[in-house]
């Protein structure tokens, strides 16, 4: 197993040096699922706050912008696209959050954070509705680097 990549050899927490590192192409997309009841599924769209699933997609879209000021040893990436995709499922809704850059670093965190927060969005937006909502299944899908 390799070494804790925000640990020092000392234990310290430390932001990594990517400044060696070429830019490169860096693309990654990641899932997430808010598990609901069906009743809850088929009201979504009919909230008093508006449409669910549009406001998580933009706060999904602007979490990931803000990544590096929520995740604190994260670098700030200029990110060329973040796309944030919701679907309805019989007892859920299942979140796709990809995010790209050209970068010296990946951006895994930017997709999991814009799906997470797009996740905890329709959490919110339904949560007066069903006590038993469950965000589930937050986990990288895949991650991508082409060289430029």
């Amino acid at each position: 197993m390799n070494e804790l990549s925000h640990v020092d050899e000392t234990g310290r927490v430390r932001m990594v040096d990517v400044g060696d590192k070429p830019q490169s192409r860096r693309r990654a997309l990641a899932h997430a699922r808010v598990r609901m009841a069906p009743e809850t599924v088929r009201r979504l769209r009919e909230l008093p706050k508006g449409d669910a699933l549009v406001t998580a997609e933009l706060a999904g879209i602007m979490a990931a912008k803000r990544t590096s000021e929520l995740i604190p040893l994260c670098h700030p990436l200029p990110l060329t696209v973040v796309e944030v995709r919701l679907e309805l499922a019989a007892g859920a809704v299942e979140i796709l959050a990809s995010a790209e850059t050209i970068a010296q670093t990946g951006v895994e965190m930017e997709a999991l954070v814009a799906a997470s927060v797009a996740a905890l969005t329709v959490y919110d937006m339904a949560k007066a509705i069903d006590k038993g909502m469950v965000v589930e299944d937050v986990r990288l899908v895949e991650k991508t680097k082409e060289p430029l």
